[in-house]
This record gives structure tokens, C-alpha cells and sequence, in this order.
């Protein structure tokens, strides 16, 4: 039985109890971002771009994102019209477009970011929202002046198998990411076509961000204004034809404020690696920031000589071209954690 003097303090435990796991943000109960003609952003990185949702630093976001094409292309490659995502006819009534072409679902204003900080995005758990996706040959392809047919090709995945049947004895591992995620560039940039990534991050289209992926990002504008989509089952590294399989995703992420610290170029890592990354229009340009900034946080966080990052960057750092197609070719640099005993 429960004395009357004992049962405020059981109340008051279990009401904090309760309310803690409430609390819209917290990892029990995230907040929701489903894509809508209210809550996605059509082909562009922007400064001014009216935020779909507003977030504290430390908060949990399940979001929602869409298969970059529309439901004409998809039907006419052979897709049955009842799979197209009611969310994708919805968002063709979006008039505002470009200069892009990617859905991205968004923005996400996260109250504490301030220009200099750096956005820690947590990428919790990423899943397969629909079972296919699509590979298309596009007109921008590293090879488009050679191969000119442009075939695309419906992929069914297996979501249990977590692998993508491309034909007869033909079976693609399944390893899902966001092809892009980023925030806004600086104002100056005005509104930035969704295709090149940049310092804002976007549309890096590496293969590595899985889930348990940490992407650090500079903050360029108050608010950050993060953005997301593009999302892929599998890809490989250059994605010659300018397309992976794409497809749409769901997934958990968290998002931290840093303060304090400063990046120049979004860096990312994993349980096994540090990536650092570098995005130009020219591919040696690209190589040359993204072993310079492996070499930066080799000097700054393990507090080498630039001569001993820039030796242990040649001995142990695999450098990989991210993708070759899309306008600015990205570069990601791998540096195995493993190697540090401490």
C-alpha cells in the first residue's frame, strides 16, 4: 500500500519520467518530416529557403525523403502506376523549382547553429521506404559523349535479402545512403543548384554515410537550414552514369550544434574511418582539398607536423574518387582509425 506522504514523490517521478520521454525531439519520440508540397524543397540549396520544421540542438528528426524522378518516367520504364508513392504525385504541385532537379525534404532549422559553428548530423538508422528503385543513363553521365542511350531500368529490392536484382544472375548488395545532405550556403551563393556539392555539403553522393555515419557540415547561415534526399540503395564509387539505385528512404538522424570549432569542408565518420572530402569542378582541384584537409585534421586533432600528417596521409590514407557527374566531382579522403593506439 502507498502511505499518503510517499505518493507526491511517486507522482512527481513518474510525471518527470513521462515527460522526458515526450518530449517532442528527445530519441522516444522524434520529431516527424514527411515530404509534402509544404515540406520539401525542389532543386536547391538556399539562404532564404522557408524553414519546414524548427529544431533544438540534440534533437531526433525521422524524416522522409523521395526518389529523385517523377511518376511519367517511372510508369514509362515499366513501373506499375499503383506503386508510385502518393507523396511523389503530391509534390508535382510544387511550381517553385530548380535550378536543380532533386526532392530534398526540408529545411530543417536547428535554433543554435550561428555562421562558424559546425552541424553534427547523427545518422541513426536509414531504411528502404518503397521495393525499387531505378538506374538511368542521364545526358550528363561521365560517358555521355560515347554511350547515348538513355535506358532506365526498374530495380526491385529485397528488403529482407537487402539486395537489388539488376538481372539474371545478377544481384546488388544493398547499402543504403543519403546521396545528399546539407544546408544552406552562404548567402552570397544565393539559391545553389542541388547537383554540385560544396562546402555546404548536398549533393556528395558518397557511398560511405551509411547509417552510423557522423557528417560534420559548416554552418553558413543562422538556422543551418539542413536539407536531404537523393536517396540511394547502392552506388559505386565515380557513379558513372550519373545515377546509383536511386530510391526512397526513411531515417533517424540526430542533430548537434558544435561550438567552438571551425571546418572548412564537410568531414564525415564512420566506425572505422575519417573522411575528409573535397568538391570542384576540376578533379585534381577536388583531390588537392581533400588531402589538404586530411592533412588539417591530422595537425589539429592528433597534433602532427605538417610534414608527418602530409607522410602518414601517403602511407595510410586511401583517397577515392566520390563521384565524377555531378558538375563539381567530389574526392573523399579515408584515414583508418585503427592505426591510432590511443
Amino acid at each position: 500500500m502507498i502511505s499518503v506522504k510517499s505518493a507526491p514523490i511517486i507522482l512527481l517521478v513518474a510525471f518527470i519520467s513521462t515527460t522526458f520521454a515526450q518530449r517532442k525531439g528527445s530519441s522516444t519520440d522524434p520529431h516527424i518530416l514527411n515530404p509534402s508540397p509544404t515540406t520539401v524543397v525542389w532543386g536547391h540549396y538556399w539562404s532564404e529557403a522557408p524553414a519546414a520544421l524548427h529544431i533544438q540542438s540534440g534533437d531526433y528528426v525521422n524524416v522522409h525523403t523521395l526518389i529523385t524522378s517523377n511518376p511519367e518516367r517511372l510508369e514509362a520504364a515499366g513501373l506499375p502506376a499503383g506503386q508510385v508513392e502518393k507523396e511523389l504525385r503530391d509534390v508535382q504541385a510544387i511550381k517553385d523549382r530548380g535550378p536543380g532537379g532533386h526532392v530534398l525534404t526540408g529545411p530543417i532549422y536547428i535554433d543554435d547553429a550561428e555562421p562558424g559553428d559546425i552541424l553534427e548530423v547523427r545518422i541513426n538508422t536509414i531504411e528502404l521506404a518503397i521495393p525499387y528503385g531505378y538506374n538511368a543513363i542521364g545526358q550528363s553521365g561521365f560517358l555521355s559523349d560515347e554511350i547515348f542511350d538513355r535506358k532506365m531500368k526498374i530495380i526491385p529490392l529485397d528488403k529482407e535479402k537487402m539486395t537489388g536484382h539488376f538481372a539474371e544472375g545478377i544481384e546488388i548488395p544493398l547499402h543504403p545512403f543519403f546521396g545528399s545532405m546539407g544546408v544552406a550556403p552562404p548567402k552570397e551563393a544565393g539559391r545553389w543548384n542541388s547537383a554540385p556539392p560544396w562546402i555546404h555539403a548536398g549533393n556528395l553522393d558518397n557511398k560511405e554515410l551509411v547509417a552510423g555515419t557522423v557528417l560534420y557540415i559548416p554552418v553558413h547561415v543562422k538556422g543551418a537550414l539542413f536539407e536531404i534526399g537523393d536517396g540511394h540503395a547502392a552506388q559505386g564509387n565515380g557513379e558513372v552514369d550519373i545515377t546509383a539505385i536511386e530510391t526512397s528512404l526513411k531515417g533517424k538522424l540526430q542533430f548537434i550544434v558544435k561550438k567552438g570549432k571551425t571546418l572548412k569542408w564537410p568531414l564525415a565518420e564512420t566506425s572505422k574511418h575519417i573522411i575528409t572530402m573535397g568538391c570542384d569542378r576540376d578533379l585534381n582541384a577536388a583531390t588537392h582539398i581533400a588531402v589538404r584537409e586530411m592533412i588539417r585534421y591530422l595537425m589539429d586533432e592528433k597534433k602532427l607536423s605538417e610534414s608527418d600528417a602530409y607522410m602518414l596521409t601517403s602511407i595510410s590514407v586511401d583517397v577515392n574518387i566520390t563521384q565524377l557527374v555531378d558538375g563539381n566531382v567530389g574526392v573523399h579522403a579515408m584515414l583508418p582509425k585503427g592505426i591510432f593506439l590511443k
